[in-house]
């Protein structure tokens, strides 16, 4: 029954440090959300290589987005203060959008895509994109979560994506999401909101009364967290309970909701939490929300070298970042974009997980209708503000013309199953990031599109390696191959690799995060004047 307790690290051994920073407030942001992000890491006396900065940039933005929502937002952010400017789908570009400009664009406030016109754009030119996904599997708060059980508060969720649900037992979780109320003048607004401090967790069994060797818990009765106690809730103060619940007595007609109240279908206590968080000053004020699990341990660096990120989200969150970075640190140099004759695009869709069938996942019209817009940009000539005639198959030669690198995480070897790995196909943490190629098509890649990043991995010094699943392994799949069949578009699957993907808590290598941002500012830099070198069709 009883165990050793597990000694503490030694102070002088482990530290940690904590930033705060806010969000710049956008169109999918009432109000600025404070982050507070920690760093940590062992010290060692041994010499060692330190990681790159790139590493802990991706620690700020992964521990800064524990949601799509607040994953956009991150990004946003970074975006705006690299000078990129927020345009909308619903207005007109003619007049905004031009050669040499940066600009980016959200649809739901979970899918951003971000984008720089090349100086020497014409109409029908190519595009070098990397497409990403915002969305990781993960437990989501029930439209009716409220549940008591035994004495227990409970919060209903429903599964989102194909986890491995069992490392989500026993970890210190709390919520995080979006809020929509309503404002002073009528209007609903959405307010991103992260509750810091852990407040559910998914019990399991004690040894003692489940003996058998399997754990397969059911996914509906045994999956739902625990949020508190009954007698607390009922015990509560009677002005908490009150400003929680509508006025009884107010009007039948003022009362009337097609739905039940939040409060019925809720616990008061645990939306008055989500309130506070929001910055909302009562829990009556938030019309709906839509509000997602996340484990509180924050990632950080790991390994005696700290060669290892151990973090939530890998999947995809890594790629997001290495892809946002990569497209900032492309424009960097103004004279860069100044020469290029195509257009440098990031997009990093929601719904990946589920199978991005939505209004805003990459199967959606969010990618072709951008495309479309951008393809009949007007170039400036030299000499003159005059512009010149589009053709109308303008949009048809940009896609002819244009090349897609799908970025999803990848499997590095696991040392301790290094059988379910292909022999000759094993890829390594640290090592470079990884292609990925399926001759069933699971996979987009093909011998044209390796060539050319072959050639700009070679270019930018980094490393690149295969992976190939074995025959008799099933195979996953990403965006690449809808993009690619939906635009016409030549395509390459590639991710950097990692261990425990699915998991609640996943391992990459720290150095990887350098690797593919070096390849994907390489990839944009470059595809302009590499893509007529390539020629099949």
């Amino acid at each position: 029954m009883l165990a050793t307790p597990r000694a503490s690290p030694s102070p002088r051994l482990f530290s940690a440090a904590i930033h705060s920073f806010s969000l710049r407030p956008n169109s999918n942001t009432a109000s600025s959300v404070p982050f507070h992000v920690v760093r940590c890491h062992f010290s060692s006396t041994a010499a060692r290589m330190a990681p790159p900065k790139s590493a802990y940039g991706f620690l700020d933005f992964v521990n800064a987005s524990p949601t799509p929502y607040h994953a956009v937002a991150t990004s946003a952010a970074l975006f705006e203060k690299a000078g990129f400017k927020l345009i909308r789908e619903r207005d007109n570009w003619a007049s905004v959008v031009q050669p040499g400009g940066k600009y980016y664009l959200t649809r739901n406030g979970s899918s951003i895509v971000a984008f720089a016109v090349g100086g020497k754009w014409k109409p029908g030119n190519p595009i070098g994109m990397i497409g990403a996904h915002t969305d990781s599997p993960c437990l989501r708060v029930k439209p009716a979560s409220k549940r008591n059980a035994h004495g227990f508060l409970q919060v209903g969720v429903e599964l989102y994506g194909g986890g491995l649900w069992h490392t989500w037992f026993d970890r210190d979780l709390s919520v995080a999401g979006r809020v929509l109320v309503k404002d002073g003048d009528g209007n609903f607004v959405q307010k991103l909101v992260k509750v810091d401090k852990p407040i559910l967790r998914v019990p399991t069994l004690a040894i003692h009364l489940h003996r058998q060797s399997n754990f397969d818990p059911n996914k509906e009765d045994e999956l739902l967290p625990i949020v508190g106690l009954v007698e607390k809730e009922l015990n509560k103060p009677a002005a908490a309970e009150a400003a929680a619940a509508p006025e009884e007595n107010a009007e039948a007609d003022a009362d009337f909701q097609p739905l039940k109240a939040m409060t019925d279908r809720h616990h008061s206590q645990f939306l008055s939490v989500v309130a506070s968080a929001a910055g909302i000053s009562s829990a009556s004020d938030i019309v709906d929300f839509e509000l997602i699990l996340y484990d509180t341990q924050p990632s950080c660096l790991g390994g005696l070298n700290d060669e290892f990120i151990f973090s939530a989200r890998l999947d995809n969150l890594n790629m997001t970042y290495c892809s946002v970075r990569g497209l900032i640190n492309s424009v960097s140099s103004n004279s860069s974009l100044e020469n290029d004759p195509s257009i440098r695009l990031v997009s990093c869709f929601d719904h990946e997980e589920i199978g991005s069938l939505s209004a805003h996942g990459a199967d959606s019209n969010l990618l072709p209708a951008i495309l479309r817009r951008l393809s009949v940009i007007p170039s400036l000539n030299a000499d003159s503000t005059e512009t010149t005639p589009v053709s109308e198959t303008a949009f048809e030669q940009t896609l002819a013309t244009s090349f897609l690198v799908s970025a999803d995480m990848a499997h590095s070897v696991h040392p301790n199953y290094a059988g379910k790995y292909e022999t000759n196909h094993r890829p390594e943490m640290n090592k470079g990031t990884v292609i990925k190629v399926n001759a069933n098509q699971r996979y987009a890649t093909n011998s044209p599109g390796i060539v050319l990043l072959q050639e700009v991995a070679k270019r930018a010094k980094v490393p690149l390696q295969v992976f190939v699943v074995r025959n008799d392994s099933p195979c996953g799949s990403t965006i690449g191959p809808m993009l690619s069949a939906k635009l016409g578009v030549r395509t390459l699957d590639l991710g950097n690799p990692q261990l425990s993907m699915h998991s609640i808590r996943e391992t990459g290598g720290s150095w990887d995060v350098e690797h593919a941002i070096g390849l994907f500012k390489g990839f944009l830099e470059m595809y302009g004047g590499l893509e007529a070198k390539i020629f099949i069709d």
